[in-house]
């Protein structure tokens, strides 16, 4: 994306669904940009897999990954490597989805779990309907409760994923990933394996990966917020320091200072209030 800039979030409006509207397991927030302008910003791994609905009326998102490029409305799995999104996007909507409903949302998650998905891919013709409808909708509040009716759709009350999985990736999210897996396994009546297996086989991540995450993910919010490092690592779980940027590292391939500063954290408590 050549000649783009970071993007300027004072430049961007942002919506939100009501409390009452929310589903659970998913969050979803709405972006305008007041005005045209090419923009870059890097994607990082997230503690969900993330349903990008692109707007724009022209030109639209490009992301861009190792060099290979996309456009249109896209599912970003939970590590989703060097991947940057930009482009003259004006308008998209964005939905997180915890991987147990992503599950059942978007079918076998062990799929998504590192990688980049065109959502046309994923539901056919079925894609560009939901484009078309969301794009025509007069309000956000609209778009919101149309994406909640077709979420809800596919979910139907099912789960693709076993009640003890979604518990353990509960437990890991509230945890914020400093439980060991030998004390999810006791909570859910199975053995070290059985919990690593079939957590790995219904969500594409093991569990030790996801406390990884769920920790990375805090910690980055924490550096966000202006904590120095040194007090970060404690607050998070790491055992030291450099514990810490070793992750941030793996995550990010940045240092925990420039994370610090990333544009991706700067909208974070504006458009995820409940996060």
């Amino acid at each position: 994306m050549s000649g783009a800039t970071p993007l300027d979030w004072a430049w961007v409006d942002v919506a939100v669904p009501r409390p009452a509207d929310r589903l659970r397991g998913v969050s979803m927030a709405g972006f305008r940009q007041r005005a045209p302008a090419l923009v870059d910003i890097a994607m990082v791994a997230h503690p969900s897999v993330t349903l990008i609905v692109d707007l724009s009326e022209s030109r639209g998102i490009v992301y861009d990954r190792d060099g290979r490029r996309a456009r249109g409305s896209v599912v970003i799995g939970l590590m989703p490597g060097d991947l940057r999104a930009g482009g003259w996007a004006t308008e998209c909507l964005q939905i997180r989805l915890e991987p147990p409903v992503a599950a059942a949302v978007l079918g076998p998650s062990a799929e998504l779990s590192g990688s980049v998905v065109a959502l046309q891919d994923l539901w056919g013709r079925d894609a560009g309907r939901a484009e078309d409808r969301l794009r025509a909708a007069t309000s956000w509040d609209e778009r919101f409760a149309i994406a909640a009716e077709i979420l809800g759709r596919r979910l139907g009350g099912r789960s693709r994923v076993d009640p003890e999985i979604a518990y353990t990736w509960r437990r890991t999210l509230t945890g914020r990933g400093r439980l060991r897996v030998e004390r999810l396994a006791d909570e859910v009546g199975w053995s070290r394996k059985r919990l690593w297996s079939r957590f790995r086989a219904q969500l594409g991540i093991t569990p030790k990966r996801a406390a990884q995450l769920v920790r990375f993910d805090h910690a980055a919010h924490l550096l966000a917020a202006g904590h120095a490092a040194a007090g970060v690592a404690v607050e998070s779980g790491y055992v030291d320091q450099s514990h810490l940027h070793r992750d941030v590292k793996t995550f990010t391939g940045l240092t925990p200072a420039a994370v610090a500063a990333a544009p991706w954290l700067a909208i974070d408590d504006v458009a995820w209030p409940s996060r």
